[in-house]
């Protein structure tokens, strides 16, 4: 059985138990995040896809950790005028272990 779900902007394709790397949630480490913005299941009783969503469909996760993934780093540069310009930035996120899909 799998979803596919839609947070941050992004879509993920989920099963229960899978580990997954959402943008960053306002929620604390070991809290419970419900997800109801299902665009489509597939169980044993087939496929269901949403328009946009399914009524009722949610999935269900555990908060396992908030971090920064790894730095990249933006160069600006302005050709004979000497200057230029090194900026680092550390994207934010939510390490979320699935629980359960339900429909």
């Amino acid at each position: 059985m799998f979803a596919v779900i839609e947070t941050g902007g992004k879509q993920y394709k989920v099963n229960e138990g899978d580990v997954i790397f959402v943008e960053k949630l306002n929620a604390e480490e070991g809290d419970k995040v419900v997800f109801d913005k299902v665009l489509a299941v597939s169980s044993d009783n087939g496929f269901k896809s949403g328009k946009p969503t399914i009524e009722g469909a949610t999935v269900s996760a555990t908060v396992v950790k908030n971090g920064k993934g790894k730095k990249i780093y933006v160069m600006t540069y302005k050709p004979k005028k000497n200057e230029k310009r090194k900026i680092g930035h550390r994207q934010p996120y939510t390490k979320v272990q699935i629980d359960s899909i339900a429909l």
